[in-house]
C-alpha cells in the first residue's frame, strides 16, 4: 500500500512540475518585459526634461532616519518603492550619507 502511494505522488509531482516552470518562465518574460519598458519611460522623460516627481513619503524616510529609525526607514522605503530588502538597506543607508 505504501509503494502505491508513493508511486501515486511521484505521478503528481511529475505532472505538476512542468506547470510550475511554465509559470516561472512567465514570470520572468513579464519582469523583462517591464525592466525594459522602464528603462524606455526614463528615456523618454530624459529626452523631454521632465523630472519624476518625488513621492512624498520619502520625506518620511528622511524623518525615521533623522530620529535614528533605520529599520522603520526600510520599511517605509520598500512599501513605496516595491524593492526588496538587500536594495532598499543600500538606498536608506545611501540616503543617510
Amino acid at each position: 500500500m505504501e509503494y502505491a502511494s508513493f508511486i501515486a505522488l511521484v505521478l503528481v509531482l511529475l505532472a505538476v512540475y512542468p506547470l510550475a516552470q511554465a509559470g516561472d518562465r512567465q514570470a520572468k518574460r513579464t519582469d523583462l518585459r517591464l525592466r525594459r519598458l522602464e528603462r524606455k519611460v526614463d528615456l523618454l522623460l530624459a529626452h523631454a526634461g521632465i523630472a519624476e516627481p518625488a513621492d512624498p513619503r520619502m520625506a518620511e524616510i528622511d524623518q525615521l532616519l533623522a530620529q535614528g529609525k533605520k529599520i522603520q526607514a526600510i520599511k517605509v522605503h520598500r512599501e513605496v518603492t516595491g524593492s526588496g530588502l538587500a536594495e532598499a538597506k543600500e538606498e536608506v543607508e545611501r540616503r543617510m550619507r
